[in-house]
């Protein structure tokens, strides 16, 4: 992955409402700098350039700080493509904080396995 240090000439005001469609802000709170973000599907002919490289970049679970890194573009504009692409069912966005959080077992099995080890 190759990542641009400092803004170039293409991120200019103009390019960047160009790319949101004059939006300022995203169309939903679903992501924050770490919500992971995973392609539902390829991007199709005709598609927004920069969609179509968020669903390449997507291909496994991208945080939403290291798609902004890889774009080249601030976070808030990334926001409000991403919100495009999960309105369109394109992608999945899920907080790593959730994600623990549903595989962590519960209270309950973990003071028996304790029980269990102290009696051994």
């Amino acid at each position: 992955m190759s990542r641009r240090p400092l803004p170039g000439p293409d991120d200019s005001p103009d390019r960047l409402y160009t790319v949101t469609g004059g939006r300022s802000r995203a169309a939903t709170d679903a992501f924050d700098a770490v919500t992971l973000v995973v392609a539902e599907s390829a991007p199709t002919p005709g598609m927004q350039s920069e969609h179509a490289r968020i669903l390449r970049l997507c291909a496994n679970p991208t945080a939403v700080v290291e798609l902004a890194a890889d774009l080249g573009l601030p976070v808030s504009v990334v926001k409000i493509l991403l919100g495009d692409l999960l309105e369109a069912g394109r992608i999945t966005a899920r907080h790593p904080r959730f994600a623990r959080a549903a595989r962590r077992p519960d209270l309950d099995t973990l003071k028996q396995v304790l029980n269990g080890l102290q009696r051994l």
